[in-house]
């Protein structure tokens, strides 16, 4: 901007923000964020850098105030290193509460209560303990394998070498604990510093700090950090008392040598979680240590182990975010986003802003409704923040920062795409393109049938699903399996080999799941999810083409408008005929496959498989009828146990349950 461009932006930007500084300093009064306002400073501090004859006394600036590493060794979890889903505010949680009480009885419900824990931003880690001794520490990895950085991890004081006398051990005695390894506020700027005086890049944020540290080879660079460390879970352990709860478990995790969090605190309800919330929040600023949220834990470990697994999160356990980072920027256009059910979704283009060490460029503003409650306009300046650090998101519009050359946003009548007028269905917020041969929807239908929950056919990503449809090679998502080396070799930089393996990766995957197919499909509303409950519950494609708008609204999980997106579609003419199609290229998995032969088993899986990767063994067991389970107990039927089993094979070799090879096994599923 010229000079006198200059001048007027630095005018508004100075009012404002000796406006929000006495809101704040001397009203005790606070309408933005920190952030948000530290963004506007530093707004002001650059375009003063640029002219610095526009600086003047009163100026606020003159106030004083993981791929796992090729060189470390893998390591397979004893158990699933579970990720959490995020809540965002307290009606996130009593619609969590509800949806676990629905899997509890009545009795069960009234023993709930909670255990709440900072949400520390670090590294995950296991730790693993023989004879009362620690022998190996890796990170999380993809969960099911991590990085050994047992070396590494030895370097961290917080993390003891060996355990406490409280627990009576035996010989070959074991034990697996996770926690999270950090670095301290006061380490982050002592690192930071020192990367300044050698003229190196700084780090955006401590955990980028932490998980770089405990991947150094060179152990004694991990050991110059200074890193901490919390214990918070017991996965396994041999010859260890029961612990009905999870608040035990941190008890006894302290007994053993570990150090806990002791701002960590058992809640008796939902109120006294929210009241532990918003002390903690209050509270982030002060701790030695970054977090970005809090833990709600189901504190009675039966109640925990009964709710389950869903997708990669435990459904006993949510972590509840705090207020998200914020930043100022402005907005330099809004397009329009075809979705592939049709709908249009506007996205704010932004000047790049950096937002949690991520530089942002853009925002979703998710439907006309909600640009006309912010009252945005193309080029105001706007607070944009990462709902739960994650997605960006406007939060406010400063009007008093226009400049009288913003211009309204007007919804497209037609679809950008194809030229077909939009609809809104009453009772919706979002304008649709019904068209299903508009280009725009195909493309995005497309990126989805491939993606890795769905057909997960490797090589083929949106750039060459781009070319395929643009040369006319494919008119829909059934075409990709009738495709030659011959019809990809034509297409301008495709080489012989790159056809050749292309075609040999689609051809691997001509066979999946029911309900990898299902979510394959972009049924409106269906995600992975809901995708296993409708294989689980039908059984089959046949019996879920039959179904009635009833059999839908029967599932669990499954509400009402849900149920009829899922009719809708296969009732879809359209919709049958590229099912059918489809149906003729692949060979589906069914949930309880023509044999039962497994039908009521229960199988827990322990240890490395070397012939068959474990998550294709799970897979073959459900379509034989039988049943997985994370954990050994009387009503295991068989463990299969692989190299390096862990404690899930001492267990059932204690409890007497039939353990077998990964050759056993095999034999049997043929």
């Amino acid at each position: 901007m010229d000079k006198q461009q200059a001048r007027q932006r630095i005018g508004k930007l100075k009012k404002l923000i000796n406006y929000h500084r006495h809101q704040y300093h001397v009203l005790d009064k606070q309408e933005i964020s920190d952030a948000a306002l530290d963004s506007l400073k530093k707004e002001l501090f650059d375009l003063e850098q640029g002219h610095p004859d526009l600086v003047t006394a009163d100026s606020p600036t003159q106030r004083v105030g993981g791929q796992p590493l090729k060189e470390f060794k893998k390591v397979a979890h004893v158990a699933r290193m579970l990720s959490l889903n995020d809540v965002f505010s307290k009606e996130d949680v009593h619609e969590w509460i509800v949806r676990i009480s629905k899997l509890l009885t009545p009795q069960e419900v009234k023993r709930l209560d909670f255990y709440c824990e900072l949400k520390i931003d670090g590294l995950a880690i296991e730790l693993e303990y023989e004879d009362g001794a620690f022998v190996r520490g890796s990170t999380r990895g993809d969960g099911l394998v991590g990085e050994d950085i047992t070396n590494n991890l030895k370097t961290v004081d917080a993390i003891p070498l060996s355990l406490h006398e409280t627990w009576n051990m035996k010989h070959g005695t074991k034990l697996v604990v996770r926690g999270e390894v950090f670095i301290s506020k006061k380490e982050f700027e002592a690192v930071n510093k020192k990367q300044q005086e050698k003229g190196l890049p700084v780090y955006a944020n401590p955990r980028n700090i932490a998980a770089g540290s405990v991947r150094q080879l060179d152990p004694k660079i991990t050991a110059a950090r200074k890193l901490d460390s919390f214990a918070y879970d017991i996965i396994g352990g041999s010859d260890l008392p029961t612990l009905p709860t999870h608040e035990q478990e941190h008890e006894k995790l302290k007994e053993l040598g570990f150090k806990t969090n002791s701002k960590n605190q058992h809640c008796k309800s939902v109120e006294d979680v929210f009241h532990l919330y918003e002390a903690y929040e209050k509270l982030r600023e002060k701790l030695p240590y970054e977090v970005d949220g809090m833990v709600i834990i189901v504190n009675q470990n039966d109640l925990f182990e009964k709710l389950g697994v869903v997708g990669k999160a435990p459904r006993g356990a949510v972590a509840f975010k705090f207020t998200q980072s914020q930043a100022t920027s402005r907005v330099l256009d809004i397009k329009i986003q075809v979705g592939r059910t049709g709908a249009m979704t506007p996205v704010a283009v932004l000047e790049p802003v950096a937002i949690s060490g991520i530089t942002i460029t853009r925002a979703t503003l998710h439907n006309e409704d909600e640009i006309e409650r912010l009252g945005l306009k193309i080029g105001d300046t706007v607070i944009v923040g990462r709902a739960g650090d994650v997605i960006p998101d406007i939060i406010k519009v400063l009007p008093e920062l226009r400049t009288g050359k913003e211009k309204n946003f007007v919804m497209p009548k037609k679809c950008p795409a194809c030229g077909m007028v939009l609809e809104k269905t009453e009772g919706e917020v979002l304008w649709r393109c019904k068209n299903p041969d508009c280009f725009a929807r195909k493309r995005r239908n497309f990126y989805h049938f491939v993606s890795r929950a769905a057909f997960n056919i490797e090589g083929l990503g949106p750039k060459i699903i781009d070319r395929l449809l643009d040369e006319g090679l494919v008119a829909d998502a059934a075409d990709i399996f009738d495709l030659k080396e011959g019809d990809l070799a034509q297409l301008e930089r495709f080489g012989e080999k790159s056809a050749e393996n292309l075609v040999a990766s689609i051809e691997e995957k001509k066979k999946l799941p029911l309900a990898k197919l299902i979510y394959a499909l972009g049924i409106r509303n269906v995600g992975a999810e809901t995708a296993v409950d409708l294989a689980k519950h039908f059984g089959s494609m046949e019996k879920l083409k039959k179904a009635g708008l009833e059999d839908f609204e029967k599932i669990m999980d499954i509400g009402p408008v849900v149920a009829a997106s899922i009719f809708e579609w296969f009732n879809d003419k359209q919709n049958q005929k590229f099912l059918d199609k489809l149906l003729t290229q692949v060979q589906v998995i069914k949930v309880k496959g023509e044999s039962s032969k497994l039908q009521g088993k229960t199988f827990v899986f322990t240890g490395t498989l070397e012939g068959i990767e474990r998550e294709a063994a799970k897979e073959k067991v459900r379509s034989l009828g039988g049943n997985i389970s994370e954990s050994v107990s009387k009503k295991t039927d068989f463990v299969v146990a692989g190299a390096e089993a862990g404690s899930k094979l001492e267990k059932a070799q204690k409890l007497g349950v039939k353990v077998m090879d990964e050759q056993q096994f095999l034999e049997m599923i043929q």
